[in-house]
């Protein structure tokens, strides 16, 4: 039976789970780089008398951590600014090494719920889509881009087959007077490649979601601060120190594996001839992470049944080794 009390917003994807990963004891230093609504910071306190220093570049997570910081005295710390930067946030706070960094990645609950925020087409909003609120909206590149370079966002961020047909119609639309609203992006993207083609299972799948996926992917440059997080915790991870990350799509969860597969010695597949390849192999021999668990975690029957946004959800994480990190030489 689901428990009515359930509320995804504060309860984070997989807690029991990233929990028994990150084996949180007390006396330990944890990073929480994807506060949100606080969630797994919670999680991490409330199981062990142990500090977390949570990050994010949000400022309207500021009351959420406040109220943190009050009911566990020295225990939690915010700092503001992006995970990527873990390594220079918890410098500034003369923090020299942790005992677990964990990562939620992708948009909050708190700020998809948010029509204001402009992350879903669910509900009217002012078309922005900015975790923090400086640079580039999703209202600039819908309107500014090139239909070419357009279309290959759309593409590439939100692996979006019809990218060319959703961006001719965006071109046409603009046009006709400025995109800036979340409904109105979204009535063109369905009436361009309409509902048919996007049924998955016996559930439908709003044409516009790739689409809205790949603009906030590329407005937060959310697959960059998770390749330069994951180098960052590696950095500040102390030996014996576990890294876990849950991703909600392919993109991002095929960057946490290869990380992985290459820091924990796996040997790299591909010809030599190929850059990509020869980079993988010079990361293999590194061997600075040992894996926790064989492939990625999957949320349980009962959290999908209570929570199913976590459909998706995918748990990897890996506990660092004593070698140290790779310097990035020879890239």
């Amino acid at each position: 039976m689901t428990d009515v009390s359930f509320d995804p917003r504060h309860y984070p994807v997989m807690r029991n789970e990233v929990l028994d990963m990150a084996a949180p004891q007390a006396g330990e230093v944890f990073v929480d780089g994807t506060f949100g609504a606080g969630g797994y910071s919670r999680a991490l306190l409330e199981t062990a008398d142990c500090i977390v220093y949570a990050i994010d570049r949000d400022p309207n997570v500021q009351a959420t951590a406040d109220k943190l910081a009050a009911e566990f005295p020295g225990r939690f710390h915010l700092l503001a600014g992006c995970f990527s930067q873990m390594d220079q946030l918890l410098d500034t706070a003369n923090v020299a090494a942790v005992d677990g960094v964990l990562l939620d990645i992708g948009v909050s609950s708190m700020q998809f719920d948010d029509a204001e925020r402009g992350f879903s087409f669910q509900n009217d909003g002012p078309l922005s889509m900015r975790m923090s609120d400086e640079g580039l909206s999703a209202e600039d590149v819908v309107n500014d881009t090139e239909e070419t370079e357009l279309a290959n966002i759309i593409y590439q961020y939100g692996e979006e087959r019809k990218s060319r047909r959703i961006a001719k119609a965006i071109c046409e639309a603009r046009a006709q007077g400025r995109i800036n609203r979340t409904t109105h992006l979204a009535n063109i993207i369905e009436k361009a490649v309409g509902y048919q083609r996007y049924i998955k299972g016996k559930k439908q799948i709003h044409p516009a979601t790739r689409t809205f996926q790949a603009l906030r992917i590329y407005v937060n440059d959310e697959l960059g601060e998770l390749e330069k997080g994951l180098l960052a915790a590696e950095k500040i991870l102390a030996p014996g120190g576990r890294l876990c990350v849950v991703s909600f799509h392919s993109l991002e969860d095929r960057i946490v594996k290869k990380f992985f597969k290459a820091r924990s010695g796996a040997p790299a597949r591909g010809s030599r001839h190929l850059p990509e390849a020869m980079i993988e192999r010079e990361l293999a021999t590194a061997g600075s992470f040992e894996m926790i668990a064989r492939g990625a975690v999957k949320p349980g029957k009962t959290e999908l049944d209570q929570n199913p946004r976590s459909r998706s959800a995918k748990l990897r994480g890996a506990r660092r080794t004593a070698t140290a990190p790779w310097s990035g030489e020879g890239k």
